[in-house]
């Protein structure tokens, strides 16, 4: 089945930016590993992948059949990983801000009709784990409050002996 390329981005970029308030939306930090999930509304022998990049590129995924085996795909071994595509789950292999941020969504061809299913909108700035492990900050904070602690009563007594000091000096009278 062969249908003029133009044709396909247009139908693809119209579904895409139509579903976007009803799509998944999913944040992941660079390194991830991102399970999008698609099922078109209705079935056929093949379910073809797109996505619609932040960079206005488009991307052609691969295709499958229905039971998950892989039909035609252009960097699937290297970002993709097809072993849940029986589940309608397309798992990229370590996510990239600047490479991947965008709009993904699965389609099935029947009777010549395009059949879309639900748009996943993926964008980094997902939760990061903290700096330092809670093993090594609660030391390290209950040493900063020992030493303000520390600081707080030597200052105290400090002022309490000058205090004292200024009060045993004798005054002193001018001769004039």
């Amino acid at each position: 089945i062969k249908m003029d390329q133009k044709w396909i981005q247009i139908l693809v970029i119209l579904v895409f930016y139509q579903q976007m308030a009803s799509g998944a939306d999913k944040k992941a930090k660079d390194g991830d590993e991102v399970e999008i999930k698609c099922a078109p509304t209705q079935t056929s022998s093949m379910v073809m992948w797109f996505r619609v990049l932040d960079n206005s590129d488009m991307d052609y995924i691969a295709s499958f059949d229905i039971n998950g085996n892989l039909k035609s795909g252009t960097s699937l071994k290297t970002v993709f990983n097809n072993n849940n595509m029986k589940k309608n789950i397309l798992t990229l292999k370590s996510f990239s801000k600047s490479r991947d941020s965008g709009l993904y969504c699965c389609a099935t061809l029947v009777k010549n009709v395009l059949v879309f299913g639900e748009t996943t909108r993926l964008s980094g700035g997902g939760k990061s784990d903290m700096f330092c492990s809670p093993i090594i900050l609660g030391p390290l904070a209950g040493g900063c409050g020992l030493l303000l602690l520390l600081l707080i009563i030597i200052t105290f007594y400090c002022n309490r002996k000058f205090i004292l000091n200024l009060h045993l000096k004798p005054k002193r009278t001018a001769l004039f």
